[in-house]
């Protein structure tokens, strides 16, 4: 896919991502049925897929086979999409829109969006563990401990914690920071790293490298949701718009004011790209895709 310009690489590799999601999930006619049709709700037909864009990007730089980037995309892309699920429940953000339809909890009921994101992460953990990633087993070990750490108290879960206990607070720079390094950047991080562990060894050099950028983009989304969270209209983003705002969340917007928080994200797709630098040409992918991240609209 080399030759591919940028927005034809990118739908390929959604599309590509679609399949091996479809064919992953359980089919909604096995039983439990309902929370196999929900599971496939929560997953199917929606999202940018960034995460596994992320992953075949930095798996190409490293010349990784894109079957096993697959399994690992699958697996980063199921751990985001139950964290929805269960950030969305009533007990969290109480969110009824997602990805512009109804939320898994108000399409269904809370139980069963609870069991789809219990359901979600095991078959991410599965789809990590069940095929040959790498040459070396004890380096497809450390991808599946890599993602549990992303995921967990010390990862996104941590993040989600620290964000909830921040409703109504003043936060530092710092403080905002370090929370979207795990809710938001943890798994955007891991989805680097894990795309490169399927190819060609780094060295430690290039392997930092290959972080730092993955730390950079991961705060970059976030604050470009911050930006289009204010900006964008619910229809346009699909979710509900201004509900951080609404629940007296801490934003990088509300934090830094407009200009400033644009002016945060450009300053941060410099310094991604520039972490790049010693890739040349090969890391084409992941510089387009921090620039994507910056010029979304939704």
């Amino acid at each position: 896919m080399s030759h591919m310009n940028f927005l034809a690489w990118m739908e390929a590799i959604q599309r590509r991502s679609e399949t091996a999601l479809e064919n992953l999930l359980p089919d909604a006619n096995i039983a439990p049925a309902r929370l196999h049709e929900a599971m496939r709700y929560a997953v199917l037909g929606g999202g940018k897929r960034i995460r596994p864009l992320l992953v075949h990007a930095a798996g190409g730089l490293v010349g990784a086979a894109p079957e096993r980037l697959d399994k690992v995309a699958c697996a980063v892309e199921l751990i985001h999409a139950y964290s929805l699920v269960h950030d969305d429940l009533p007990c969290m953000d109480n969110d009824v829109l997602r990805r512009g339809k109804p939320t898994v909890h108000v399409e269904y009921d809370d139980a069963t969006a609870l069991l789809v994101g219990d359901s979600l992460q095991a078959l991410a953990f599965q789809s990590l563990s069940e095929h040959p990633l790498t040459e070396d087993p004890s380096e497809q070990l450390s991808m599946i401990t890599q993602l549990a750490r992303a995921s967990g108290s010390r990862g996104m879960a941590g993040g989600q914690a620290i964000d909830l206990a921040a409703v109504g607070k003043q936060l530092s720079r710092e403080e905002l920071e370090y929370m979207h390094i795990h809710k938001t950047g943890a798994l955007i991080r891991a989805s680097v790293l894990l795309g490169a562990a399927c190819g060609a060894r780094l060295d430690s050099d290039r392997l930092e490298r290959l972080d730092h950028y993955g730390k950079l983009v991961g705060l970059l989304f976030q604050v470009v949701d911050d930006i289009l969270d204010t900006q964008s209209d619910t229809a346009t983003l699909g979710k509900t718009a201004g509900k951080d705002a609404d629940n007296n969340k801490p934003t990088y917007v509300t934090l830094l004011g407009m200009t400033e928080a644009r002016a945060l994200a450009e300053s941060l797709l410099a310094d991604a790209r520039e972490a790049l630098t010693p890739f040349g040409p090969q890391a084409a992918r992941l510089d387009e895709l921090a620039t994507f991240i910056v010029h979304r609209r939704f």
